[in-house]
């Protein structure tokens, strides 16, 4: 019986090319804003492009916060993508105060524009190792430090537990967590599906590092 995998549809995301990169490493997932189709999902994902304000709301209109949280509690594995990333958070700043899935404690913040840091955070940024345990062990497995990523936004995430923190990326003379690990949640603030062959490899790793996949072949895949 083959793995389901469902890319999570509220209607404010880069659905498709994540579709794409799934592809690549082996897996065929399918696109969904059904709350049975998502609770029985063997693996989801959770992507987004847009404002969190919109997409809690739309989250909302098609009934799928209790079915993400229930899906979360069977310990079943999640990935989170930019805006999916943030949504995993408490709260977010952006345009006012907005409450979010809270499965990870922290707040959303705006970078502050200045002559140096433009907003938002555009291109091709590195990855820092905030816990060297937990990256041996995460999706990173196979990255060295200060590997580059593809990165898009204008907020940030303020995490409560640091011990959640798995990267962190520095913009101008900030620096924020570009990755969290968390159990069975495992979410990114830039694009593995823009990242190049090293955004295929973290997929790569997240599908086998929780057992998405017992076997990824090489054929397409560049270390």
């Amino acid at each position: 019986m083959s793995t389901k995998v469902v890319i999570v549809d509220y209607k404010l995301g880069n659905l498709f090319s994540i579709e794409h990169a799934l592809a690549i490493i082996g897996l065929n997932s399918e696109i969904s804003s059904n709350p049975h189709q998502i609770l029985s999902a063997d693996a989801l994902v959770l992507p987004g492009v847009g404002s969190f304000k919109e997409a809690m709301n739309s989250l909302k209109q098609l009934d799928l916060i209790n079915p993400l949280k229930d899906y979360i509690d069977t310990g079943k594995p999640l990935l989170g993508i930019c805006l999916g990333f943030q949504l995993l958070f408490s709260e977010s700043e952006e345009f006012g105060h907005h409450q979010g899935l809270d499965v990870i404690q922290g707040t959303i913040k705006k970078f502050e524009s200045t002559d140096k840091l433009k907003v938002p955070h555009i291109g091709w940024n590195k990855l820092t190792i905030s816990n060297e345990e937990s990256w041996k062990k995460s999706p990173f497995v196979e990255l060295k430090d200060s590997s580059m990523v593809y990165f898009v936004h204008s907020y940030y995430a303020s995490v409560s537990n640091k011990e959640y923190i798995l990267s962190n990326t520095t913009y101008d003379t900030l620096t924020f967590p570009s990755s969290i690990i968390k159990d069975n949640i495992f979410a990114t603030q830039f694009h593995p599906e823009k990242s190049g062959n090293i955004g295929i490899n973290i997929l790569k790793n997240w599908a086998l590092n929780y057992n998405i996949i017992n076997l990824v072949t090489n054929e397409g895949i560049y270390e």
